[in-house]
C-alpha cells in the first residue's frame, strides 16, 4: 500500500517475520498512512469479529504477530510529532524504528540511556515485548516511556501516563499487543552522551567470580561466552568526555560485515554440515580475537548490524543465578547434537515495574541463545529451558519459548493485575492471536 493508503486489503499476501521461521496469510491488512485512519481500521476490523494484530519490523521470533484475521502495519506512522529540549522528552509515532530514532535523538542532541544491539525494531515492538540492552543500573526501554497513544477496540484514542491511570500504564509498557493498538509515543531521553567501548577476552571463570566487581565498575557490560572455549568476549561501555573519534569505513568494513558477519555466515554454514567443526573454529576463534577500542556517539557503540539469520531464545532469571546458569548452558551447548555455532550472550539489567516485565521486581540476568536460521532450534531450546525454568526464569515476550499461561502465571507477582486490565479494555478478545492466547490466557470477560 502507498502512503495515502488506508483501508483494509482483502487476499493479502503471506507475511514472514525476519527470522523466517514464521508466517500467516491474514484475511485483510492495512497500512493506514495517519493514526486517525488506524483507529479507524482497528474498529472495523473489531465490528467485523477479526482479530486485530499490529506488525512492527518483525523482529520478534514468536508468533506473537501470525493472524489469519486483520494485520496491521504502523510502517507509515513513523513521524516525529514533537521535541521538547528542556524535558528532553521526544514524542514519535509508534512505526518509527529504533534506527530512524536514534539519528534523530542525535541531531537534537539527545539519546535513549541504554540501547540493545539491534535498532531494527519499530519503537512500539521494541517496548511492548521488554526489549533491553546491558547496565545493572538501567532497567528495559520501556522504562524510558514517558506516555502512550492506545487505540483500543473500539477505535477509541486514550493517552495514558502513569497520572491518569497508573494500572493501565503499568500494563501497557510491556503490553505483548494484547491491549490495543500503540500509536505514538512520549520518550524520556536524556543529553546525547559518548561511550568509551572496550572489548576483550577474559576466562569465563574469571569473570563470574569477579561479576559484581564488574558491574558496579562498568555503565554498561555483557559477555559473549564461547561454548567450546575457557575464553569469553567481555564488552564494557562507559561514559566519557573524550572527543568521538568514528571508526573509518574500511575498519567498520573489517569490523561489522568481515567479521560480524561475512565470517560468522561461514563458520554457521560448515557447522551445519560438520557439526564437530564448532568446537575446534571456537577454540581457534578465542586465540585469535584480540581487544577492540572504541569511542563514540552512544547508539552507535550501543548497536551492531547482524545479518546472519538466527533464532533466539532468552530469558530473564535473578541476578543471583548468573554463574550457575552461565555454566549450565554453556555445558549444554557443548553437546554435539545441537551443533551450537553462536555464543552465548549475557547481560544484565535493572528492576522496572511493568506487570509484565520479564525484569519486573528483581535485578535481572538475561541469557540469549541463538542458533543458525538453518538448523532446528527446538531441541536445543527445550533442553535450555528446563535449565531456565530450574532458576525462575522468565521468558522474552518476543523470543522462543514454551510456556503457556499456566506456567506463567506463577512467575508474575502481578500476574492478575495485569489480566484485569485486560479484561477493562478487550473484554472479548480482539487482540488476542494463538500467541496471546497461549501465553496470556484467553482474556474474556469473565
Amino acid at each position: 500500500m502507498d502512503r495515502t493508503s488506508s483501508g483494509l486489503t482483502e487476499g493479502a499476501t503471506v507475511w514472514r517475520n525476519w527470522a523466517g521461521n514464521q508466517s500467516c496469510r491474514p484475511r485483510v491488512t492495512a497500512a493506514p498512512a495517519t493514526r486517525a485512519d488506524g483507529a479507524q481500521e482497528v474498529a472495523r476490523a473489531a465490528e467485523a469479529g477479526q482479530v486485530v494484530r499490529v506488525v512492527g519490523a518483525g523482529h520478534s521470533f514468536t508468533d506473537a504477530v501470525v493472524t489469519d484475521g486483520a494485520l496491521l502495519s504502523l510502517r507509515h506512522c513513523n513521524r516525529v510529532l514533537g521535541i521538547d529540549h528542556e524535558t528532553h522528552r521526544i514524542r514519535v509515532e509508534a512505526g518509527i524504528t529504533l534506527r530512524e530514532l536514534n539519528q534523530v535523538l542525535a541531531d537534537h542532541g539527545l539519546a535513549f540511556p541504554n540501547l540493545g544491539d539491534i535498532e531494527a525494531q519499530s519503537i512500539a515492538g521494541a517496548t511492548a515485548t521488554g526489549t533491553h540492552g546491558t547496565g545493572a543500573r538501567l532497567p528495559n526501554l520501556s522504562a524510558f516511556l514517558h506516555s502512550v497513544e492506545l487505540v483500543t477496540v473500539d477505535g477509541t484514542v486514550r493517552e495514558v501516563n502513569a497520572e491518569q491511570d497508573p494500572d493501565i500504564w503499568r500494563a501497557v509498557r510491556v503490553g505483548v499487543g494484547a491491549l490495543g493498538v500503540v500509536t505514538a509515543v512520549t520518550i524520556q531521553a536524556v543529553p546525547a552522551f559518548t561511550l568509551e567501548a572496550v572489548d576483550r577476552l577474559m576466562p569465563v571463570e574469571e569473570m563470574l567470580t569477579d561479576m559484581d566487581e564488574l558491574l558496579a565498575a562498568n555503565d554498561h557490560f555483557q559477555l559473549f561466552a564461547l561454548p567450546h572455549s575457557p575464553m569469553a568476549m567481555t564488552s564494557t561501555r562507559n561514559r566519557t568526555e573524550l572527543v568521538p573519534r568514528p571508526l573509518s569505513r574500511t575498519r567498520v568494513w573489517i569490523e561489522d560485515e568481515l567479521l560480524q558477519n561475512h565470517a560468522l555466515r561461514t563458520v554457521c554454514e560448515i557447522g551445519r554440515f560438520i557439526p564437530r567443526a564448532n568446537a575446534p573454529f571456537q577454540r581457534l576463534g578465542s586465540r585469535l580475537a584480540g581487544a577492540s577500542y572504541r569511542v563514540d556517539r552512544s547508539d552507535r557503540i550501543f548497536t551492531t548490524p547482524l545479518r546472519v539469520r538466527f533464532v533466539e531464545m532468552e530469558y530473564a532469571i535473578p541476578r543471583e543465578h548468573t554463574a550457575e546458569a552461565v555454566r549450565a548452558v554453556r555445558e549444554l551447548a557443548r553437546r554435539p547434537e545441537f551443533g551450537v555455532s553462536f555464543p552465548i550472550e549475557v547481560r544484565w539489567v535493572a528492576p522496572d515495574d511493568a506487570y509484565l516485565s520479564p525484569a519486573g521486581g528483581r535485578e535481572t540476568c538475561y541469557i540469549a541463545l541463538h542458533q543458525y536460521h538453518k538448523l532446528d532450534w527446538r531441541p536445543y531450546f527445550r533442553a535450555a529451558e528446563a535449565i531456565f525454568d530450574s532458576l525462575e526464569g522468565r521468558p522474552h515476550w518476543g523470543k522462543q519459548h514454551f510456556q503457556t499461561a499456566e506456567t506463567l502465571r506463577p512467575r508474575y507477582p502481578e500476574w492478575d493485575r495485569f489480566a484485569a486490565v485486560r479484561r477493562r479494555l478487550d473484554p472479548e478478545g480482539r487482540f488476542a492471536n494463538a500467541y496471546v492466547r497461549r501465553v496470556l490466557g484467553e482474556g474474556e470477560a469473565s
